[in-house]
């Protein structure tokens, strides 16, 4: 089945010329936006731009979209500036696929009604998507049990601590599960390349890149942030393992020595390693990157310190609070009052 074809929906006249693509004229895909209150801008304009330049290209309507958004009148993105919508949450008819676009503090926009209008609309058959933290709101509804899904990374820790059922991937974008998920930013244009090449052919999707200037389409499995090998310059197989190992161990840590044994090492190789590429020693690395994924739950989530803590390691609060006031110069506390 193609990408946006759907059984049981109504079929729309193509009008114009003849697409750029050898293949014959198509009908006309129907999308819905469903634009979130703090979405992201970049993210969206990814999604929304590849359509109206596949229109374009090909000489034919293969795409028409409307706007959603929870109050049927605006939505504002992250940057402030606020965008006009055409609906609201009513019901959708005819419509071959709804994309969820949200952004920065997702977990205050999983809001019932929100929710409700998702499950009601998954009940009706509307295939679903989502973009950026959009998988958020698809895991709060309980789309995502047991499938895979791409977030923007900074809500990896959330969705892996609140939704362990949900098998998150480090891709840019997901589209071979039921529910399509792409990582926000650029990654909505990979996502949604994809899925013009998938319905009309690879030369239009290429079309579509270079009006876009996108030389650099990614497939789904391309990592979102940048390598660690591309961050320091550095291409030690052994070094990139130990740091792997040490990010996949955050709830119960792992020791240098550990990390020694399990890679065939001396402890002081460990520590050679760590000091002569990232700077640091293999104990002090480990720590920051567990303190980090601590300011993550904290600010992104209601989980108590307590909780917190026994996610990033830590036997009991007391210390948990003692060595992040050290390490970030204030308490878990008035670290979560402050950057909310």
């Amino acid at each position: 089945m193609a990408p946006f074809d759907q059984p049981d929906r109504r079929d729309h006249a193509a009008a114009g010329k003849r697409p750029a693509s050898p293949r014959a004229s198509h009908r006309t895909a129907e999308i819905v936006f469903l634009l979130v209150d703090n979405f992201s801008h970049l993210a969206f304009s990814c999604a929304i731009e590849p359509l109206r330049i596949a229109n374009r290209v090909s000489g034919q309507t293969l795409f028409r979209w409307s706007l959603a958004s929870a109050d049927g009148v605006s939505a504002v993105c992250s940057n402030r500036s606020v965008t006009l919508v055409d609906r609201g949450l009513e019901p959708l008819r005819h419509v071959d696929r709804l994309l969820v676009i949200s952004g920065d503090e997702v977990q205050d926009r999983a809001t019932p009604e929100i929710l409700a209008y998702l499950r009601r609309e998954r009940a009706a058959g509307t295939p679903i998507g989502a973009i950026c933290s959009g998988a958020y709101l698809l895991a709060s509804a309980g789309f995502l049990k047991d499938q895979a899904a791409a977030i923007h990374w900074e809500y990896h820790d959330v969705v892996a601590e609140l939704f362990p059922d949900v098998r998150l991937v480090r891709g840019v974008f997901v589209a071979d599960q039921k529910f399509i998920t792409a990582a926000g930013g650029t990654a909505a244009a990979d996502l949604m390349l994809h899925l013009i090449a998938a319905e009309h052919g690879p030369a239009l999707a290429t079309a579509v890149a270079d009006r876009m200037v996108y030389n650099a389409v990614r497939e789904a499995t391309a990592e979102q942030r940048v390598s660690l090998q591309a961050r320091h310059g550095m291409r030690n197989e052994s070094l990139m393992r130990a740091v792997e190992l040490a990010q996949e161990n955050l709830e119960d840590p792992v020791s240098p020595r550990e990390i020694a044994r399990a890679l065939g090492l001396s402890t002081r190789q460990i520590e050679r390693l760590f000091q002569r590429h990232l700077g640091t020693s293999p104990k002090r690395f480990i720590m920051q990157t567990r303190l980090t994924r601590a300011r993550n739950l904290l600010v992104q989530t209601d989980l108590s310190i307590t909780e917190v803590a026994v996610a990033c390691g830590f036997k009991t609060p007391s210390t948990f609070s003692k060595v992040y006031r050290a390490h970030f110069q204030v308490s878990p506390g008035a670290q979560r009052t402050t950057l909310r």
